[in-house]
This record gives C-alpha cells, structure tokens and sequence, in this order.
C-alpha cells in the first residue's frame, strides 16, 4: 500500500534533509521549481546549463518563498552551496516527486508547505549564542547578544525578542542573588493588566526591565514611589538618556536608578568570579543555565534559549 504524500516526504526528509539550513533551501528551491515543469520531471532541467550546479538556488529565492508563508525570517544568505551532497539530493527528490505523480499523489502546494512547516522548526530551534570573548569586554559581550535579539526582529515582525531576552537575564541574574525565590512570567504578561509593580519586586525595589522606556514606565515609577516602593529601570544604553529625560520632565530624576543592562550583568560577573578569568567563565555559564531554565518554564518559543560558547 502507498503511503500518503506527507509520510513519503518525512521518510524523505528523515534520509537527506534534516534541520540543515542549506538542505531545506535545496527542497524548497526544488518543489517550487517543480510546479512549472511537465512530469515525469527531468533532472537535467533542474541544473544549470553547465552542469553541476542546481538552477535557481539562491538566498532571494528561497526568502521570497518563505515569505509567501508569512515567513519573514532568512533562512539561508545564498540558499546553500550545491556540493555533490546536493546535487544526490536534488535527483533523489525528483525520483520522489516523480513517484508520488505517478500514484496520483503528488500535491506540490502541500509538499511546498511541508518544507516551510519544517523551516519553521529549523527556526524554533535555533538558539541565540553568547560567545565570551577574552579579546573583547564583558559588556561587549552581552552588547553582542542583544544585537542577535534585535536582528531577529527585523527579520520577525511583530515580535520583542531583545525585550524578552533582556527581562529573562535580569531575571536569571535575580534568581542567582536570591537564590530562586522571586517569579517569573512570560514576556507578554505586562505589568499593568496583572497589577504587578514591576517585572520584578524584591525587598522595597521594583525593577523594570525595558529597551525603550516611555512616559507609562514613568508613571509606573511615580506609583511605586507613591506606594512606598523604590523604582529602578534596567534598559539599554539607548534607553538610558530617554528615560532619563522623561524623569526629569515630572521630577523624579532623583527618585529613581536608572541601570544599563550591560553593566548591571557584567558587573556581578566580576564579582562573583571575583575578577578571576577562569572563574568569569563559570559565572556567566551560570546565569545562561538560569536564564534557559526561565525560558523553559515561561516562554513557548524555544528559539529564546542561548548556547554558551565560552
């Protein structure tokens, strides 16, 4: 009995594609190119007219497919590199698609959104990566992970990567200081809707954590200084100068601290390796295990956890 087209191309994928970024450029490349081509489809016609190399893989390509998904993400800068991999790849599909015709099978629109489907896991899976450089700083270290945070919005719309990966490593460096007692939520729970004081309240101080603080924020810190509470907002270096100015616009400048993220991270690293290299590493290891565990209890997309490379 003939399987159904979508557990032919698992079995497929589970042989030569894979999570592999270039592999699933190759397949997505190949059905699309398939749907304008007579069959039984000719593998000569999915070459270049020199031979050797898969006609029309290329990064633009593969975007604009993703793209007619809803996938605004890049997957892959040239879409691959054909290598004889690839080039075994590429005539293995065609005896697929070709057989899947030939049982009256074959739907290349499903099998087009099966490949996006699997591009999307390849996606989820993909963490962001600390490097600990011992050429660069501390905070340049952590600079750099949150430019990784930012690019990956550009290429998600409608997303606040930076923001949820900002408030879940002030929330690891938290947890590590009081030894797990506070909670956490999930980036999208605001302050406001629950009534909470902050994304954080420990003792007498509500902490803020944001990347672009505006006049809520503000008005946030006038109820916790109302309330009895002390108000201190970690942002980025950007945000620094624009919260700030809105501090001073309604007079509590002098009523609240105002922390840079970088520094308010790197600083307890320095101390808690007390400033020995070897010990540094150990540190900052830490706070990612806390802050993947964060990640792991509060947030459904895994693509928020961070690979350490030390």
């Amino acid at each position: 009995m003939m399987l159904s087209q979508r557990a032919v191309l698992a079995a497929f994928d589970d042989d030569y594609i894979g999570l592999s970024k270039g592999s699933l450029s190759l397949a997505l490349i190949l059905t699309r190119n398939a749907a304008s081509k007579q069959f039984p489809l000719d593998k000569n016609s999915f070459v270049t007219t020199k031979g050797g190399q898969v006609a029309g893989l290329g990064g633009g390509a593969v975007k604009k497919i993703l793209k007619d998904h809803g996938i605004e993400r890049i997957l892959s800068s040239e879409g691959g590199r054909t290598s004889r991999g690839n080039m075994e790849r590429m005539n293995a599909y065609i005896d697929v698609l070709n057989d899947l015709h030939s049982h009256n099978l074959l739907d290349l629109d499903a099998a087009e959104k099966y490949w996006v489907e699997r591009a999307q896991a390849y996606f989820d899976a993909l963490p962001f990566t600390f490097k600990l450089d011992p050429s660069r700083s501390l905070r340049a270290c952590v600079r750099d992970l949150l430019a990784q945070a930012v690019e990956r919005q550009r290429e998600v719309s409608g997303t606040m990567y930076a923001g949820a990966v900002m408030q879940h490593l002030v929330g690891a460096k938290l947890d590590m200081i009081t030894k797990s007692s506070i909670r956490h939520h999930g980036f999208s729970v605001a302050d406001a809707p629950s009534n909470r004081s902050g994304d954080f309240l420990i003792g007498d101080v509500a902490i803020h954590v944001t990347t672009a603080p505006g006049e809520a924020l503000i008005r946030k810190c006038q109820d916790n200084l109302s309330s009895g509470l002390r108000p201190l907002i970690v942002t980025t270096e950007d945000g620094v100068g624009g919260a700030k100015a809105l501090a001073k616009q309604v007079g509590v400048d002098d009523r609240l601290d105002i922390i840079e993220i970088e520094q308010f991270l790197a600083t307890n690293v320095y101390e808690w390796s007390t400033f020995e290299r070897d010990a540094r590493q150990t540190a900052v290891r830490d706070i990612i295990d806390h802050y993947n565990k964060i990640i792991a209890e509060c947030e459904s997309d895994p693509s928020l956890r961070i690979e350490f490379d030390g």
